[in-house]
């Protein structure tokens, strides 16, 4: 009732404040593009520049959100349209290229635009849109989605008189007006991080060999000696699920009021279309929904309504399948299935390339396609004692294609409906309904203080009889016990994906399939699977494509884990310390280092006691004398991070063994016998030495963002593997002289909300701030904030927008 009232309350205060700050503010007119329905939206701007869209329909809501943002970001959003519009090497030349630092894909631009011309050339979004909900946008998306376009070429327009203000793209020919297919072929590519679209130099690398010709360097024997010296680096996800994320939900009985709390804390790249855009949407007495989501995303992804907060944390489960194909002899263009030959699929496409010498050409490229999804050639296994190695390869016998999973526009849906959510069991239907969360873990908790985790994420319907039964192959086998992802057998009928009664498509695994768990004290991810989202409720029995049970945990998952566990943990072994908001912002981001706690002691004992290292005596005080943390006056942190990151390699590191009923203590203690530690510990302390770099320098010193215009902010935390719940990663893990320069990775949309007797507070940051134009005011204003540990108050109520006093507002 309580939650009711409030909802009603804010009803009717929307109105008559909006009235105010909209007869008082400069406007700007517009229609939608193509339509001439008029379009309305009021943006008002707080602290940072924040923006807060007030509309009275949907489309207002994309309109106000499309202008703001294209203000705010266009020059990588441009670029990014140039991507999914297949016209990169048309514009920037085919030979050059772009890197993703999300999934860590570095297509030359005419790889890429043959992957992105094949979609184009298919009608894949054409046909997507063309179906009923919930596989097809419903109509509000739709409205949304016809308004960001509006509200974006309304921005180019509006700057037609002296340019662009960002000097990046200012009168740069591709910086164009958009259409409503640049948005959905954008929300696409999005579906597709962790599986194809990750595999798009894999898959436009796929040609066939020549019948009569067989390379040794591509027999089997080649890659199983390559798959012994292989780490599963180049699968998609491998990368994501090292520094992909933290987030608590906190329900009535671990928190001071006994209404939810949330801390989200996504790891996701500072550069690039993948940051995340921090913004409110509005519509009184309809919808309000404030938090952030990834560039040219016009809906909350990771945030909160009035009852009910979520985040998100990158998954384990694999998102698509490879198919081992066993090719008819004397054609590799055929294979065989059920007994049968069946012959591939080959399309052509052809994109524009400009020359050196600024004339174009045309580009063909032949694609080749199966039962499953199209053929791929590549993931190499760098460390090979014969030198890099193809895993999947195509030869006269054996072929690889892959089904992807994530082929869907649901999540438009999805998050539509997680954004009028007003509590964890409405957010659990949505995701019933949508079933459309791509690659993420979902925590949650609302007012009435109930905590929600769930991997309800799109998965292939292998089941473990099928990963024994058709992962069978000697590649096959070791890839599984490897990477754990399953090859099938492309030949057999029975290793074709299963379906379930209550899923929405065919092929992935139903609702009543996947983990969930509700709670009343917490939930938390770190990017392991769910097997312990709470230790005192361990989740087992679901199919192992989603991921691992009664395994080892990342240390930053079990650092997680322990901070929640030492606050929340009386002296009778019950509940004790609830926790306040202040006390959850302070938890998280004291930057304790959990290798630290877990090593620093042993190796202070190694170097102080063994003969051997009297060479490397003056860092055993800097070791003693280092506080375990990652904050920017922690003395030392910089050579234990290097002694560490060096030894978490090394067989036999820790004395006790992991134990799965204690799995949040061990595996611990250092293994000072070991001779490879006490060279690791050599190694890191040369490190120092060689570079000029004081044993006992603070981590501040030595880890920054490099601006723009090259001013440095000094920047907490460290490397996720390392046990840091605050994972930082700089462009280059480790540059002699310089230490940790330029972060590019990590910490980005961090929230942290409380939902109380009048609604919900919380505290902020978007750590690389809002604006990616280095000549805009908001282009790094939140950075000093999170190096300082400062957090921006968040604005939600008509009341806290109203009184701000950095308010700005414009009317469109």
């Amino acid at each position: 009732m309580r939650r009711s009232s409030l909802r009603a309350r804010r009803a009717r205060t929307f109105g008559v404040a909006a009235l105010a700050i909209a007869l008082a503010a400069p406007t700007v007119s517009g229609v939608a593009a193509g339509s001439e329905e008029p379009l309305n939206a009021t943006i008002r701007r707080t602290a940072y520049g924040t923006p807060h869209i007030l509309a009275s329909d949907y489309a207002g809501l994309g309109y106000g959100y499309g202008y703001a943002f294209a203000e705010d970001n266009l020059c990588e959003m441009a670029d990014d349209y140039v991507t999914v519009s297949a016209r990169r090497s048309y514009y920037f030349g085919p030979d050059a290229g772009y890197v993703s630092w999300a999934n860590g894909v570095q297509p030359t631009n005419l790889e890429s635009d043959f992957f992105w011309q094949k979609i184009i050339d298919e009608g894949t979004i054409e046909q997507i849109l063309g179906q009923a909900p919930p596989n097809g946008p419903r109509r509000e998306v739709r409205e949304i989605a016809r308004g960001y376009v509006a509200g974006y070429n309304k921005y180019l327009s509006h700057t037609e008189a002296e340019g662009i203000p960002d000097l990046r793209c200012k009168g740069k020919e591709w910086v164009r007006p958009i259409t409503e297919i640049d948005v959905y072929r954008r929300f696409f590519q999005l579906m597709l991080f962790a599986s194809s679209g990750a595999l798009m130099r894999e898959v436009v690398a796929a040609a066939p060999p020549d019948p009569t010709e067989f390379l040794p360097t591509t027999s089997n024997a080649s890659v199983m000696a390559a798959l012994r010296h292989w780490d599963g680096s180049g699968l998609p996800g491998s990368g994501a699920k090292s520094v992909g994320s933290n987030a608590y939900g906190l329900g009535k009985d671990a928190t001071s009021n006994g209404r939810g709390m949330v801390l989200g804390n996504p790891h996701f790249p500072w550069v690039g279309p993948e940051r995340f855009y921090q913004f409110q949407l509005t519509i009184p007495g309809k919808m309000n929904a404030s938090g952030a989501g990834l560039f040219g995303a016009p809906l909350v992804l990771i945030g909160h309504t009035d009852n009910v907060a979520w985040s998100h944390t990158v998954s384990t489960a694999w998102r698509f399948t490879p198919y081992e194909l066993t090719l008819v002899p004397g054609d590799p263009t055929e294979y065989v299935y059920d007994g049968r030959r069946e012959r591939m699929t080959s399309r052509d496409v052809t994109v524009e390339a400009r020359e050196p010498d600024g004339t174009f050409t045309e580009r063909t490229h032949r694609f080749w396609d199966t039962r499953f999804g199209p053929l791929i050639v590549g993931i190499r296994a760098t460390d090979s004692p014969a030198g890099p190695v193809n895993i999947f390869n195509w030869t006269p016998t054996t072929a690889y294609a892959i089904r992807d999973a994530n082929t869907h526009l649901r999540a438009l849906n999805q998050f539509f409906e997680m954004d009028h959510a007003q509590s964890v069991e409405e957010l659990k239907a949505a995701t019933d309904r949508n079933q459309g969360i791509p690659w993420v873990n979902t925590m949650s908790a609302d007012s009435a203080g109930r905590a929600y985790y769930g991997d309800h994420s799109v998965v292939p319907h292998v089941t473990d009889d099928q990963i024994r039964t058709c992962a069978a192959s000697p590649v096959a086998q070791a890839v599984w016990q490897l990477a754990r992802l399953p090859i099938l057998d492309g030949s057999r009928p029975g290793c074709e994906w299963g379906s379930d009664r209550d899923a929405v498509v065919p092929g992935i695994f139903g609702p009543s399939h996947l983990p969930i768990l509700f709670r009343t004290d917490y939930v938390h991810n770190a990017n392991d699977s769910y097997w312990l989202s709470n230790p005192h409720h361990p989740l087992e029995g679901y199919p192992m494509i989603i991921g691992d049970e009664r395994t080892q945990r990342s240390l930053r998952t079990r650092v997680g884990l322990r901070m929640v566990e030492d606050r929340l943990a009386g002296l009778d072994g019950r509940l004790g310390n609830r926790f306040e908001l202040a006390t959850l912002q302070e938890v998280a981001f004291e930057n304790r280092q959990y290798a630290g706690e877990l090593l620093r002691d042993d190796a202070i004992q190694m170097c102080e006691t063994n003969p051997t290292m009297s060479d490397v005596a003056d860092a055993c005080p800097v070791v003693a004398a280092w506080d375990a943390h990652d904050n920017l006056n922690s003395a030392g942190s910089v050579l234990f991070r290097r002694f560490v990151q060096r030894a978490l390699g090394i067989d036999g590191l820790y004395t006790n063994q992991f134990d799965y009923r204690d799995p949040v203590n061990t595996p611990n203690g250092l293994n000072i016998a070991n001779p490879q530690v006490w060279d690791a510990f050599r190694s890191a302390v040369a490190d120092l030495r060689d570079s000029g770099i004081p044993l006992d320098a603070m981590l501040g010193e030595y880890q920054y963002r490099l601006l723009a215009d090259g001013a440095r902010i000094p920047i907490h935390g460290g490397p996720g593997e390392l046990g840091n719940f605050n994972a930082i990663y700089a462009a280059n893990d480790w540059v002699p002289g310089e230490g940790y320069p330029d972060v590019n990775y990590g910490s980005s949309f961090v929230m942290s909300v409380q939902f109380t007797d009048d609604g919900p507070v919380g505290g902020t940051w978007l750590t690389y701030s809002e604006s990616t134009n280095p000549d805009s005011p908001h282009y790094a204003d939140q950075t000093p904030l999170f190096s300082a540990k400062v957090w921006v108050s968040e604005r939600f109520s008509e009341g806290e927008i109203a009184a701000d006093p950095l308010l700005h507002t414009t009317v469109l």
